[in-house]
């Protein structure tokens, strides 16, 4: 399948470009410890990223995927600072690109696309990170889960970017590793591409009906280029 007429990629951040669960567990991991609650695996946490620290917060006090509906506010608010505080410290500690990312992006670049990241990550989080990474070159903006009133998978972010660069729906496609992403293209009537290797919560990412998904980051260069 190849993708005609695009002129903006929208990328998900975490689970799509980047590997950022080992940074994450680490951190979460710290906040736990801190207030005395039990630690948990690097493979438990990574299946509970993807909707944004205040979420992975709730999901660690809860000890699973399923929010408890008998978390303390105050001890929430508490452990949310601790978090946010450990992490803004370490992001990119352990954190690496996926294989091919930087090569792809290269490509993609080069073919004329402008290229926007929208993460449910706190925006304050993500510059530090694509400089890091040696990536912020590539972008033309990007939106945190913070930057608007809605996060992923509402798809205002999404009308958002094509609004700023003054393109159509169907001049845009999303691509991401996680149902999120999906739901929020739906929403809007864009096309997406999924990946299989991020953060999904033990779901395969076809159950969302993307209109292709790659295991393989260099295969999005094949369809766009």
């Amino acid at each position: 399948m190849k993708f005609l007429n695009k002129k903006v990629i929208i990328f998900d951040l975490d689970g799509t470009l980047i590997d950022s669960s080992p940074d994450l567990a680490l951190a979460i991991n710290y906040m736990l410890k801190s207030i005395n609650k039990e630690r948990f695996s690097l493979d438990e946490i990574h299946h509970w990223v993807g909707n944004g620290a205040e979420t992975l917060v709730k999901r660690a006090l809860s000890g699973s995927s399923e929010i408890s509906a008998n978390i303390n506010e105050d001890e929430f608010k508490e452990a949310l600072d601790i978090f946010l505080e450990f992490y803004a410290k370490n992001l990119a500690v352990a954190t690496v690109t996926y294989p091919n990312v930087l090569s792809t992006l290269s490509k993609l670049k080069g073919h004329g696309y402008k290229l926007v990241i929208v993460t449910n990550k706190p925006f304050d989080f993500v510059e530090p990170i694509l400089e890091k990474l040696q990536l912020k070159e590539y972008f033309e903006f990007y939106l945190g889960g913070d930057s608007l009133k809605e996060k992923k998978p509402h798809p205002a972010p999404l009308l958002y970017v094509y609004d700023k660069l003054k393109v159509s729906v169907d001049e845009c496609v999303m691509i991401g590793d996680s149902k999120n992403d999906i739901l929020a293209s739906k929403a809007c009537g864009m096309q997406s591409i999924g990946v299989t290797y991020g953060y999904n919560y033990g779901e395969h990412i076809k159950s969302y009906e993307p209109d292709v998904y790659f295991s393989d980051f260099s295969k999005i260069g094949e369809v766009l280029c």
